[in-house]
């Protein structure tokens, strides 16, 4: 549980990118076979700024900086699962590299504040998640 710590931002990112109601109301059902890891959708950049702005109040000029972060981060998450498909653990492990470097970018652009509320979101959201997977 711990290990997965790092990859917040990437869990954050995906989680609200998808379940994003306002962007994605008729969503497909998942599969019932095992596929290879999704793709990021384009759109979860933008998605996940909308969100932020909300959550954080995010000002006008940071609205910008944080959308090109979270661009990178999923461009690269994208190249990361193509790259790593076959390859579980150097997935994980480019995926924490490509984590803490967009948290440390993110943590330049907000401020004290905001990148707290974000932390504090990313903490609920493992929690919640770590709940349903005891469910199951």
């Amino acid at each position: 549980m711990h290990t997965f710590r790092p990859l917040l931002i990437l869990t954050l990112l995906i989680t609200l990118a998808s379940g994003c109601a306002r962007r994605n109301k008729a969503a497909a059902k998942a599969k019932s076979t095992p596929v290879a890891a999704p793709a990021v959708a384009p759109t979860a950049a933008r998605d996940l700024t909308d969100v932020m702005t909300e959550q954080l109040k995010l000002r006008p000029d940071q609205q910008p900086r944080v959308r090109a972060i979270l661009t990178s981060t999923t461009e690269q998450v994208n190249a990361a699962q193509q790259q790593h498909a076959a390859n579980r653990p150097a997935l994980l492990a480019e995926l924490k590299r490509i984590n803490l470097a967009s948290d440390k970018q993110l943590q330049q652009v907000l401020t004290a504040t905001q990148y707290q509320q974000l932390k504090a979101r990313q903490r609920q959201m493992q929690a919640e998640m770590q709940a349903r997977k005891a469910g199951q």
